[in-house]
């Protein structure tokens, strides 16, 4: 074993304790907390796969914006942790099958030898991630990645549509009567004699 063996599997094993105390812990704020460590440990490995440019946008986006927002929200809400915790045993079967799946998945990975996967080759100094992704991602990939983005627009659409609600009573624009709007609609002209003060009784004229 060489040294980037033993840092895979240091990261690896932070990562599970990371990703366990996420699930397992009982005060959300530092649920939170372990997940900025699991993607900043996750970030690592990524390093060590020679995709820097992945794991720069894991943690800009993720750790910086993303775990930013988690935060805010869990340490604004008054969060009841009892009603949190109702029917936490019924979804035991479905989480025991993912986290069966997940294990199976590792195996596989670290069971190279059995099942013909092989570590990523080296690369030399003048080598782009950024420029090797995205010719993948637009060459290669183009249709399964157009694909992909209009799922993703389909998705942020339907969610505005069901969390968008009109209340009675309050006022909205409608911009296609302020396109067929007029003149003649907004301003009127109205002539009116003029009009002087009478004096009051007991004033001089």
């Amino acid at each position: 074993m060489i040294f980037q063996d033993y840092v895979f599997y240091a990261l690896a094993a932070i990562l599970l304790f990371a990703g366990l105390r996420v699930i397992t812990t009982r005060n959300p704020v530092q649920a939170a907390l372990f997940l900025v460590l699991a993607f900043f440990t996750a970030a690592g490995i990524w390093l060590l796969l020679e995709a820097e440019f992945l794991a720069i946008v894991l943690v800009l986006v993720y750790v910086g914006a993303v775990m930013v927002l988690f935060l805010f929200v869990v340490m604004m809400l008054d969060i009841n942790l009892d009603k949190l915790r109702e029917g936490f045993w019924d979804y035991a079967p479905l989480a025991g099958f993912v986290g069966v799946l997940m294990a199976l998945e590792m195996v596989m990975v670290l069971g190279s030898k059995h099942f013909g996967y092989s570590a990523p080759e080296k690369h030399g100094a003048d080598y782009s991630n950024t420029a090797e992704l995205g010719r993948l991602l637009y060459t290669d990939y183009v249709y399964p990645f157009e694909i992909a983005s209009v799922v993703l627009l389909v998705a942020i659409i339907a969610a505005i549509a069901l969390t968008l609600r009109r209340r009675a009573g309050t006022k909205h624009n409608d911009p296609a009567k302020q396109v067929r709007v007029k003149r003649a609609d907004r301003i009127r002209m109205v002539s009116m004699p003029a009009e002087k003060d009478e004096p009051a009784e007991g004033e001089q004229k």
